[in-house]
């Protein structure tokens, strides 16, 4: 007998966790549970003379604590509480096989280098500790395993310092709505864990260790009344452990299905068994290594293997982690990770090496989790990484040279004849030289030019399926935009619309602009394509996509708690600081919105679109412009709209309205969410000036969040929407503000009211209601 949780009120009889598997009552007792006065429940034999079969431990008596509680929550996590509300223990801490909303599984306790393990049950009927066991291995560095006794089974990449905030939905197969996850990673100051949750409403969920050995996630379908695993682990062969044997990799990007490969430099070791499907053999060097005068090839998207050994303490830079590995004739590949600039709260790095035999590799792409494997190589050059020329290649290149003009020569006056037929399709690569805009770049002298990554048409046609509507994520003003996949990395391909009317002036602003500025907020441009009336941007994919997809859903918004969103706005601050001080040149980015921020995978913000951003020299304040660009409904600043002035402080205008909807969770023109107020501006001005600034956090992290941020937030929003662009602050201000608070700053003005109409202009008088002006607008253009 047991004592256990299960599920009240489904059908199927469902354990969650149970107490006493190690200790079970025997069948002819009658055990008894008590909570006694030292907080502790305590099982145990009624017909055995009280033999404890199985107890808590906590400090309860210890605190002295008065008499204690055990409640069980609908979270399915047992507690034991003082009178006080102070937890003394839960089950929630004592893992059994099953994985609940809310429970941590914790990778590394920092005090004692332990983690948590999930235990599987020994048979479908029998709870007591089974063959397999999931968890963590910090016996070097953190890594997930899944183990049959002793034995792995399989094994996650090494920790990168990852910290994950992300939604995974899984479609039932009944035709159920869809399953909705959302996981994270958390980097705390005593320990490292995975937690997650489900949205109000969906129906159980729960990840299991089964008997057989599969780590599931698992969701209880009314439908069928039975249980539906959504996903597991192992689902690829080639991912059971060292399956492709010694320099052998699983190749998870490989289409359509994973398979072992052998990595570059090496062969199969037995031809015949790898042609045969059997991989144990694994692979072997084509050219043995010479020692230390072999340099390294860089293998990126990697799962790192097994068997590593950390070295510098966590503090070793990249170039300190290559000369570990370089000056050590037996040191085969190294690989190394910034666990701080990968969102860990912990200044360090990770520099691990090998010594022996790579096992258990994988290529994994651009995934949480990947590295960058260097492997030593024979016949790389130890300084550059390149393959050294041999005497046979500077033999053989004479004698060939006299063929090869002769094909060039072919070649040319096949490519000029067959010019001559096509038209409409010039293959150029886009050169960024700033010269070419010298209108708006000033006096600008670069160094060098720089040849910028050039992709063919029918290239991203092939990596967006013909840029098929089912890869579409996104949609403006200038055109589509797809997601694509250009060799193994997954990118976002912006796709001008021919009728747009962004010309070559701005597609070439674009490009120019984007490729120059390097900062961890803004979006990075990874290449381009101009062919014939075909304009094509390629940027990193952000898996997130862009802040209001999830802002505004009430199904993603569970993503953004106050500390994410905090981080947001911190983050774009110091995007638009980059923009407007610390980069080369002044830039105002004109187009500045949540639609406009995306996020990736771990919810860092990057500010995105600078299609009509606009440079300034030092010395320029400011701007006209008869072309008035931009998102007008509730972004732009007053002075951009009625007169096409613009400046730093037009993008911080933009910014404070960004602000108050990453606050409060509104729409900047939602009038059914600001209580009859014709913008989210005045609502919250006007909350602000009653005192009840604290009602405007979103109801979603209204519990949670620091009011003091929240406030401050909305105080510098205020300051940032101005009318008057001189009241405003710099963003360097703001920058400041946000990172250190501040007691001292000055009241904000009432902001004024605009909007766009065809016919006339409305003026928000100081009683809030709403008259209409004699002036009449039937366009706005700049001065």
């Amino acid at each position: 007998m047991y004592l256990g949780i299960w599920y009240n009120n489904i059908p199927e009889l469902t354990v969650v966790w149970v107490a006493n598997r190690e200790n079970p009552a025997s069948n002819t007792t009658s055990p008894m549970l008590s909570l006694t006065n030292s907080s502790n429940l305590v099982l145990s034999d009624g017909d055995g003379g009280g033999r404890v079969i199985w107890t808590t431990t906590n400090m309860g008596a210890a605190m002295g604590s008065s008499t204690p509680v055990a409640v069980l929550l609908n979270t399915g996590d047992l507690v034991i509480r003082s009178l006080n509300g102070t937890t003394l223990w839960q089950s929630f801490e004592h893992h059994t096989d099953t994985f609940l909303p809310g429970m941590k599984l914790r990778f590394k306790y920092m005090q004692n280098g332990t983690s948590d393990r999930l235990v599987s049950w020994k048979g479908p009927s029998d709870p007591s500790p089974g063959r397999f066991s999931y968890g963590g291995d910090t016996s070097t560095f953190p890594q997930i395993f899944l183990w049959d006794g002793e034995r792995p089974v399989s094994r996650s990449a090494p920790w990168t310092g990852y910290l994950v905030k992300s939604e995974l939905r899984y479609q039932q197969a009944n035709g159920s709505a869809d399953v909705i996850i959302y996981l994270a990673v958390v980097d705390g100051d005593d320990e490292i864990y995975t937690t997650y949750s489900v949205p109000d409403g969906a129906p159980h969920t729960r990840y299991v260790l089964t008997y057989f050995g599969e780590f599931q996630i698992q969701s209880w379908s009314s439908n069928t009344s039975a249980w539906v695993v959504l996903g597991k682990w192992l689902s690829l062969e080639c991912n059971h452990y060292g399956y492709c044997g010694m320099y052998g990799y699983c190749d998870e990007t490989s289409v359509p299905v994973a398979t072992c490969k052998c990595l570059h430099g090496f062969e199969p070791a037995n031809t015949v068994e790898w042609t045969g499907g059997k991989f144990s053999a694994g692979c072997q060097r084509m050219e043995p290594l010479r020692g230390c005068n072999d340099g390294f090839l860089a293998l990126p998207g990697m799962k790192s293997p097994d068997k590593y050994s950390l070295v510098g303490g966590g503090r070793s830079t990249f170039e300190e982690c290559a000369t570990e590995c370089n000056r050590n004739c037996s040191c085969v590949a190294y690989s190394h990770a910034n666990l701080s600039s990968s969102g860990s709260k912990r200044n360090m790095t990770r520099c691990l090496v090998w010594s022996g035999e790579l096992l258990d590799t994988g290529k994994i792409g651009e995934e949480l989790g990947s590295d960058t494997l260097y492997l030593r190589l024979a016949g790389l050059n130890a300084t550059s990484g390149k393959r050294r020329k041999s005497n046979a290649v500077k033999i053989v290149l004479p004698v060939l040279g006299s063929s090869v003009i002769v094909l060039i020569c072919i070649s040319l006056a096949w490519f000029k004849f067959k010019g001559k037929k096509k038209t409409g399709r010039n293959h150029k690569n886009v050169l960024l030289d700033p010269m070419s805009t010298s209108h708006e770049l000033g006096e600008v002298h670069p160094e060098h030019n720089h040849e910028f990554p050039f992709v063919t048409f029918e290239e991203i046609a092939l990596a967006t399926h013909n840029f098929s509507e089912t890869c579409v994520i996104g949609q403006g003003g200038f055109g589509k935009v797809f997601k694509g996949l250009l060799g193994d990395q997954e990118v976002a391909v912006k796709r001008l619309s021919r009728d747009s009317k962004q010309g070559t002036k701005e597609f070439k602003n674009e490009v120019i602009l984007i490729a120059k500025l390097q900062h961890r907020n803004l979006v990075q441009l990874l290449g381009c394509c101009a062919e014939g009336d075909e304009k094509l941007l390629i940027y990193e994919y952000l898996p997130n996509k862009s802040l209001d997809a999830t802002l505004f859903d009430d199904s993603r918004k569970m993503l953004l708690d106050w500390e994410t969103r905090f981080s947001i706005i911190k983050g774009v601050a110091r995007g638009l600081l980059y923009l407007h001080r610390d980069s080369r040149l002044t830039i105002i980015h004109r187009d500045l919105k949540v639609g406009n921020v995306l996020l990736d995978a771990e919810m860092k913000p990057k500010i995105a679109d600078f299609g009509m951003t606009r440079i300034f020299g030092d010395n320029q304040q400011n701007a006209n412009t008869q072309h008035i660009v931009g998102t007008y409904s509730g972004y732009m600043a007053p002075e951009y709209a009625m007169e096409g002035v613009f400046s730093t402080k037009t993008d911080v205008y933009s910014f404070g309205v960004v602000l108050l909807e990453v606050v409060t969770g509104i729409r900047r023109n939602s009038n059914s969410q600001t209580m009859g107020f014709p913008s989210l501006i005045l609502y919250s001005w006007n909350m602000w000036k009653e005192g009840e600034t604290e009602k405007l956090p979103d109801s979603s992290i209204k519990d949670t969040c620091s009011l003091d941020e929240v406030l401050l937030c909305i105080h510098v929003a205020l300051l940032c929407v101005q009318d008057n662009l001189d009241d405003r602050p710099l963003m360097s201000s703001v920058v400041f503000v946000l990172e250190n608070g501040s007691t001292t700053l000055p009241a904000p003005d009432r902001p004024a009211y605009f909007v766009r109409r065809s016919v006339e202009a409305v003026q928000i008088g100081d009683d809030i209601q709403t008259s209409v002006n004699s002036v009449t607008l039937t366009e706005i253009e700049g001065r």
